[in-house]
């Protein structure tokens, strides 16, 4: 039989009360036994609030603030951004999308709009390249993580080696592919959309 959660818990639950209370905790570098002889409180239910097995009252989480000396807006404050993507291990090892001969496999969801795309670019040996038009604004990192990535930005031709990174910001053209005979794989990191203006 699985555990209900009642309406209380999870309403509280984006909050993080117990992973602020023992961050409190080690911040101040009490242990349970001091933060119960500080509060009046027994250990077991300062254990429970930690560990979200108990939600705390009020005047409980006031006590605990007075301690700790924070007020209760530090525990109820809304979070103003948060956004969190998980890409699995087998998503990296399927196919990736399209039909190119460059494949790309995105690292995080495109939700809302997101200040940064960080994608896996497979690109085949000896072949295909990713390019960028003159005129039109790049800028991301790229790290190698496996083969040898073949640059020409604005002209310099540069190879990097699997554990090199490189970092640009650049109008000119520029064109990304495998060297050599092995296929390369690189994450790459770039902003999400045009930059705004100042």
């Amino acid at each position: 039989m699985s555990k209900s959660v009642s309406y209380a818990q999870w309403s509280l639950e984006p909050y993080c009360i117990g992973m602020k209370l023992r961050s409190l905790r080690t911040q101040k570098r009490l242990t349970l036994s001091r933060l119960a002889a500080e509060t009046g409180l027994s250990t077991a239910l300062l254990s429970k609030l930690e560990t979200d097995r108990m939600i705390p009252t009020l005047p409980t989480l006031a006590t605990i603030s007075r301690v700790y000396g924070v007020g209760m807006s530090y525990f109820f404050s809304e979070p103003s951004r948060h956004t969190l993507s998980i890409t699995r291990k087998a998503h990296l090892q399927g196919a990736g999308r399209g039909l190119e001969s460059v494949k790309i496999i995105p690292l995080n969801a495109p939700l809302g709009a997101p200040g940064l795309v960080a994608q896996i670019i497979e690109y085949p040996a000896g072949g295909a390249s990713s390019t960028t038009e003159p005129g039109r604004e790049t800028s991301g990192l790229v790290y190698v993580l496996e083969g040898r990535l073949q640059m020409n930005v604005g002209g310099l031709e540069e190879v990097l080696e699997a554990g090199d990174c490189a970092y640009m910001e650049s109008e000119m053209a520029s064109a990304l592919s495998a060297a050599g005979k092995n296929r390369c794989l690189v994450l790459a990191v770039t902003p999400a959309g045009p930059r705004a203006e100042s």
